[in-house]
């Protein structure tokens, strides 16, 4: 399960309502990423908007929306018109309607997150959702406001609890969906489809997630590692590394994308004599 909610509220099914927490179910937080510097002075570059027309900045006050109907031709959108439109779904998830899993295309799963009970006093609840889905081997949908926009979801009961999917709307889904591939010419050759299934049998192993390790991403690290160190020799002997701590340097690397290095503890005060 997640360590760390990100959203707090309420889920729904007509009169049994529980609170609930939500977290991704998945990080980005161990990717390397780069600023973009001024390579003469190594100081960072920040991004601005600037008016197209005149190249001045623009202030955050003086920034709006706007819907293009033609070239250089907006129609501008204030915020309270923006809310008009919005439904009442920040902080509840209201199940309205009950699908078969298998009917929805895989196409249309865009991002997961775990959902659990946020207080003792509305597990039972969230257990009867959850085991009631479970039985009936139905999936919810509902809409949500998440990530800054309204949003169409799908509750999945999976083991102890719940898995939560935005949906991509139907005009973000083209239409080809799963049709998409090799045109059927027939039944393929007896032979060749004898030979294909012996090499997948051969080739197939049990799933581990080692399988979809990023070697592009220990590769960016290590050349971090031996640029710094570079550096750090070029500086003087005093401050020259070894290779172990190259090594050293790459795994302190890696382990500060994951989160804050922890803090040294308190010395012990000295005993008096």
């Amino acid at each position: 399960m997640a360590d760390r909610s990100f959203w707090k509220g309420y889920l729904k099914l007509s009169l049994v309502t529980c609170p609930v927490a939500m977290a991704p179910a998945t990080t980005e937080s161990e990717k390397v990423r780069f600023h973009t510097l001024n390579r003469a002075t190594g100081n960072r570059v920040e991004s601005r908007y600037v008016d197209s027309q005149t190249g001045k900045p623009v202030k955050d006050d003086d920034q709006a929306r706007g819907y293009a109907r033609g070239e250089d031709d907006f129609v501008v959108l204030e915020d309270d018109e923006l809310d008009s439109v919005a439904l009442e779904t920040t902080r509840t998830i209201d199940i309205d309607q009950f699908v078969a899993r298998s009917s929805i295309p895989w196409i249309y799963l865009d991002k997961p997150h775990f959902l659990t009970p946020n207080d003792p006093v509305g597990e039972e609840a969230f257990v009867v959702i959850r085991e009631a889905m479970a039985a009936s081997r139905v999936v919810g949908i509902s809409r949500l406001v998440l990530y800054r926009r309204e949003r169409a979801v799908m509750l999945e009961p999976r083991g102890k609890g719940i898995i939560l999917w935005t949906l991509r709307f139907g005009d973000e889904v083209r239409d080809r969906g799963g049709d998409a591939g090799a045109e059927d010419a027939g039944a393929p050759p007896a032979k060749a489809m004898t030979l294909a299934r012996s090499l997948i049998k051969e080739r197939t192993r049990k799933w581990t997630p080692k399988m979809v390790h990023d070697p592009v991403q220990d590769a960016l690290l290590k050349l971090v590692a031996s640029k710094k160190a570079a550096t750090a020799r070029r500086k003087g002997p005093a401050k020259a590394r070894s290779d172990n701590n190259v090594v050293d340097l790459f795994a302190a690397l890696r382990k500060s994308l994951g989160g804050s290095p922890a803090k040294k503890p308190p010395a012990s005060p000295r005993k008096r004599g």
